[in-house]
């Protein structure tokens, strides 16, 4: 799976999961995750739906380094082998 794949992805996740004010088709992967607006509670759904989505396990503590959307692509790529 490609980088541009994942971030795809989370793009539609994030659509579903974050505010509605955020054109997501426009984020990139230099974007803060915390600048998008997705809260705590959000973020933990977010996070299941990654889990889902692309079939591996997320251990919440493994992400805190984890602040931009290309980091949130490189660990999904890491965990998916691409």
């Amino acid at each position: 799976m490609s980088r541009q794949e994942i971030l795809e992805k989370l793009r539609s996740l994030m659509a579903r999961t974050g505010p509605g004010k955020t054109d997501w088709a426009k984020v990139s992967e230099a974007d803060a995750i915390a600048a998008l607006g997705i809260d705590s509670l959000a973020m933990l759904d977010f996070l299941y739906d990654i889990q889902q989505e692309f079939g591996i396990e997320l251990d919440p503590r493994d992400l805190v380094s984890v602040t931009t959307v290309g980091q949130m692509v490189s660990f999904i790529g890491e965990r998916k082998g691409a």
